[in-house]
């Protein structure tokens, strides 16, 4: 029986309604401004790069440095809410991707093209979140490494479903996981520096490389996979994201 795909996103206790019509609509009016800020974060880092000031921000915003920080506590709040919109961006368009019901080769590349299309389109944005601080400011979360850890244990789940359908043994499916998402983080990193090749070149070469490891195990076993032809169970990822407390 397949799973049933769902993207959870990292929510905020402050959005669940309250029962008092008025500070609800403050609530949602406070929810709708930080997101606007938030997309204003992302095209000041899109011009200022990953060491952006909040002065930055407020500037794209069209609003003074008061306004914003009515809004988020401190530069480390804005770089949770950036996280968060991060992740959002990347399981809008992963989950889908890697729940396409299509043969595994072509389900393979189009899963790694989603994740180097976000990167490509941000790539400010992944280099502030893989080096964990916003300006001189420190922060505590990680939200590349809880987006890796989620990744991989729903991939898990995954090749655990395919490889007990064939009859094999499941055990190496989180090793097997935890590789793979570990060589196309550092994969997208190092692309993201040197830019030798293309998009398109890279996930070729990665998709070819993550099959190749996959159809070398399966012929082990005595399996042949058709790497153009669906398979009969289209098994699929459940993504669970943590929540998050609203910081106003």
């Amino acid at each position: 029986m397949a799973l049933v795909a769902e993207h959870v996103k990292r929510g905020k206790a402050g959005d669940t309604p309250t029962g008092d019509a008025r500070r609800d609509r403050w609530r949602k009016h406070r929810v709708t401004r930080r997101a606007q800020f938030v997309e204003a974060a992302l095209s000041a880092l899109d011009e200022h790069g990953p060491d952006l000031a909040m002065e930055d921000v407020a500037v794209a915003a069209g609003v003074t440095k008061p306004v914003l920080y009515r809004h988020f506590a401190d530069k480390a709040d804005l770089y949770v809410a950036l996280g968060q919109r991060g992740t959002e961006m990347l399981f809008s368009r992963l989950v889908p991707a890697i729940n396409a019901e299509l043969a595994p080769v072509p389900r393979i590349r189009t899963a790694l093209d989603a994740f180097f299309g976000v990167i490509e389109e941000h790539p400010n944005l992944y280099r502030l979140l893989a080096r964990g601080s916003f300006a001189e400011k420190p922060v505590d979360a990680d939200v590349v490494a809880e987006d890796k850890e989620l990744i991989a244990t729903a991939l898990t789940a995954l090749l655990g479903d395919y490889m007990r359908m064939f009859g094999m043994d499941s055990g190496a499916a989180e090793p097997w996981a935890y590789g793979i998402v570990g060589m196309v983080q550092n994969t997208g990193e190092w692309w993201l520096d040197r830019r030798s090749m293309s998009r398109e070149s890279v996930v070729e070469y990665l998709t070819q490389l993550i099959w190749a490891a996959i159809d070398g195990l399966a012929r082990q076993q005595g399996i042949t996979i058709d790497p153009n032809q669906p398979l009969e169970a289209n098994r699929v990822v459940l993504l669970h994201a943590k929540e998050e407390s609203d910081a106003g």
